[in-house]
C-alpha cells in the first residue's frame, strides 16, 4: 500500500459546547465525517465545519447515527427498520442540503458509534442501514468495520465499501473493538500510535490488546476528533506516514 486516507469524526458541537478542534483537524485530515444532528451537532456548526472542509479541499460523509443526544450516540438502541431507515435517509438528506449550502458534496457514509457497532455483527440493523443509503443514492461510499461481517452485506447489496482501521482504539483478537467501558480501549499518546498505524499500512497487521497479532484489510485510517490528545494524535501520524513516504489522499473526492 502507497497511499491511505484519514478521517475524522467533526461537527459535533452543540450550541455553546465545543467538542474537539475541527478547524485543526481538517489541516491534517483528507476525509471529514460530518454530524448530522442525531448524536451530536447543531445546523449553524455543521454548516461552519463544512464550508472549512470545502474551503480545504476535504472530502465530506455523513456521520450518521442512533437518535441519541444525550448518550453521543455511544448506546445500545433496537429501533425499527422503519424508524432506522427513516432516521438515516433524514440525516443524510440534512446533510446533502447543509453541504450545497457550503460548495461541497456529501460523497459517503460512515455510521457513528453504537450504531455502527451494531451494525457490524447485526445484519437486520446492517440491512436498513444499506436500504436506506440506497434510497438516497446508490453511489455513496460506506465505511465500515475492517473484518466485520456488514463489509461483505454491503457489498453484495451493490454498495461500494471503504474497510477502515482506527488510529487511537485498541482491538480485539477477534478484530472487534476494546468497548470503551473497559481500560485501555482509547490510546492516548501519538507515538505508539502513530507506529502502529504505520505498520498496519506497510504490513497489514496491528497488534491486539492481548498482544498478538491481526491482519487488517483499510483503506482509511480515523482518528478520533473528540479526544484532548486527537489534533496531536493525527498530526504524528500524518508526519510519521509522509515521512515513510505513503501518500495521503482521500478514497472518494469532492
Amino acid at each position: 500500500m502507497t497511499r491511505i486516507d484519514l478521517n475524522s469524526d467533526l461537527g459535533e458541537g452543540f450550541g455553546p459546547w465545543a467538542m474537539g478542534d475541527d478547524v485543526s483537524m481538517l489541516s491534517i485530515v483528507t476525509s471529514a465525517n460530518i454530524a448530522c444532528g442525531f448524536h451530536a451537532g447543531d445546523p449553524a456548526g455543521i454548516l461552519a465545519v463544512l464550508t472549512e472542509a470545502t474551503r480545504r479541499g476535504v472530502s465530506v460523509g455523513a456521520h450518521v447515527g442512533y437518535r441519541d443526544l444525550v448518550g453521543f450516540g455511544r448506546r445500545n438502541m433496537d429501533p425499527s427498520s422503519a424508524e432506522l431507515i427513516g432516521d438515516t435517509i433524514y440525516q443524510i438528506g440534512a446533510l446533502q442540503g447543509l453541504a450545497k449550502a457550503a460548495g461541497t458534496t456529501v460523497r459517503y457514509i460512515k455510521p457513528h458509534g453504537a450504531l455502527y457497532n451494531t451494525i457490524a455483527q447485526d445484519p437486520r440493523q446492517a440491512a436498513d442501514v444499506i436500504v436506506a443509503i440506497k434510497a438516497v443514492d446508490p453511489s455513496l461510499v460506506l465505511i465500515a468495520l475492517s473484518g466485520a461481517p456488514i463489509v461483505e452485506q454491503a457489498r453484495a447489496a451493490g454498495l461500494e465499501v471503504v474497510c477502515e482501521a482506527f488510529a487511537d482504539r485498541a482491538y480485539n483478537a477477534d478484530g472487534s473493538l476494546v468497548s470503551r467501558r473497559l481500560a485501555g480501549a482509547v490510546i492516548h499518546d501519538p507515538k505508539p500510535v502513530a507506529e502502529r498505524m504505520l505498520r498496519m499500512v506497510i504490513e497489514g497487521r496491528i497488534t491486539a490488546i492481548d498482544r498478538t497479532d491481526i491482519r487488517l484489510e483499510a483503506q482509511s485510517i480515523c482518528v478520533h476528533g473528540d479526544t484532548p490528545a486527537a489534533v496531536n494524535i493525527a498530526r504524528a501520524l500524518r508526519d510519521l506516514l509522509l515521512g515513510h513516504g505513503i501518500e495521503l489522499k482521500p478514497f472518494v473526492h469532492g
